[in-house]
């Protein structure tokens, strides 16, 4: 009984194997796209017959410049009515958010700017109309928590807002997104229409039908792997063939372009990418030539983050801190590392080989030898001299502070006055030579 389930266990295995490739064979004859990872929105309409929608091309770039710069800053202490990343969204692409009260809840909702304006005429009020919040919150309110000068004309009295800005003037990133997508999209099609007209190396024209017939037959050969003659002299006078050469350095240079066009948006929203136009390799001086362009924006869009929630802080009584993250937090703490390295090699510097500065110089410097301060490493001030020094009254201890400040001070006139002695000596001893 086993032997015959096991052969008959065999059979419908074999039976159901070729059923399954029966069937995947007539879906791929069919062309019917199935597959155990089918998604309805990976069914795209066919790309590769001529036409293309400029606008949806342009909308899927900014869309996903927008994820990208989702990653930028990073909120705590938000209420969990507030998330972050809609926050951002409204900032990004409307260019300010209004935080406003729904049911003793904080929202961000998007507003008009409106109003009377103020001594400097930034309008005072920001409207709300938004379909979804009741409608008793759906009214005008004085965001301006200063108020200079205001004219009458204004609509109401309510204050519970905060106007948050994505930058000093309010205009988002869509206008800096869609000038540097809108290239990209047009370089892309350039590119595509390249990459296609690559493929023409050379162009035949035939003076008559034999002549034609003849040159497609010698391709077909070429294609197959077969080798081919032409006929005689008249047949290859009746043949023109004409080489295409610079569709290679058209895609090439269209390449570059689009380097340089990411690059230069990347650069406008605080990352360094830097494009090589030189075709070479790049030293790390190159590198960094453009990493001070990288701060004026983002700087300003943290300013007016910080600005906002200290507002709503004020207001509201939160706990609301902004500050950069991802990509832009690593390039600031690499930043820092490289200025704190910097103020310590310079530290080191000021007391290299300062031993030989003092045998060769002669200046009496043997106290601040003792100090330890005219060595290879840096100033440290031990925490018992500190406590011999600071007393318990308040006079004393800034009286003590005062004198280390002074005693550090007269320690660098001192290391001045060397390096420039030796500097005197190496002077004369050049012209001497």
């Amino acid at each position: 009984m086993e032997h015959i389930i096991s052969q008959l266990s065999s059979v419908l295995f074999i039976y159901f194997v070729k059923l399954f490739v029966i069937i995947e064979v007539s879906i791929m004859e069919g062309g019917i796209n199935m597959s155990l990872f089918w998604y309805p929105e990976l069914e795209l309409p066919d790309i590769f017959d001529g036409d293309f929608d400029k606008p949806k091309m342009l909308n899927s770039y900014i869309r996903y410049y927008l994820a990208r710069l989702q990653s930028m800053f990073k909120y705590d202490g938000l209420p969990e009515t507030i998330p972050a990343k809609w926050l951002e969204n409204i900032l990004l692409t409307k260019g300010h958010a209004a935080i406003i009260k729904v049911n003793d809840k904080l929202v961000a909702v998007r507003a008009g700017v409106g109003g009377s304006p103020n001594a400097y005429y930034i309008p005072a009020e920001v409207i709300v109309n938004n379909p979804y919040l009741p409608n008793e919150v759906n009214h005008s309110y004085i965001h301006d928590d200063n108020l200079l000068f205001i004219r009458d004309g204004l609509t109401t009295n309510d204050t519970d807002c905060v106007l948050v800005l994505n930058d000093t003037y309010s205009q988002g990133v869509i206008p800096l997104l869609v000038k540097y997508c809108s290239q990209m999209v047009e370089n892309d099609i350039s590119m595509y229409l390249a990459d296609i007209q690559a493929r023409a190396i050379l162009n035949i024209s035939a003076a008559d039908d034999n002549v034609r017939a003849s040159a497609e037959l010698y391709l077909k050969r070429l294609k197959d792997g077969k080798l081919g003659v032409m006929g005689n002299n008249a047949f290859l006078k009746d043949l023109e063939i004409k080489e295409f050469k610079e569709a290679a350095s058209i895609l090439t240079d269209l390449i570059e372009y689009h380097q340089y066009i990411k690059a230069s948006l990347f650069n406008e929203l605080g990352l360094n990418s830097n494009y090589n136009m030189k075709r070479e390799s790049i030293n790390s001086n190159e590198s960094q030539l453009n990493d001070d362009m990288l701060h004026p924006l983002i700087d300003n869009m943290l300013a007016e983050r910080r600005e906002g929630v200290e507002k709503i802080n004020a207001l509201f009584g939160t706990n609301i801190t902004v500050e950069f993250a991802g990509a832009w937090l690593s390039n600031e703490i690499e930043e820092q590392a490289i200025i704190s390295n910097m103020i310590n090699t310079s530290a080191d510097d000021i007391g290299v080989d300062t031993e030989d500065i003092v045998d060769d110089t002669g200046v009496d410097t043997e106290d601040i030898v003792e100090d330890d301060v005219i060595q290879n490493e840096p100033v440290i001030v031990e925490s018992d001299v500190i406590e011999d020094n600071i007393e318990t009254d308040d006079t004393k201890v800034v009286e003590s502070l005062e004198d280390l400040k002074e005693d550090v001070n007269d320690i660098k006139e001192v290391i001045e006055e060397i390096n420039s002695e030796l500097n005197i000596e190496e002077g004369g001893e050049s012209n001497d030579e």
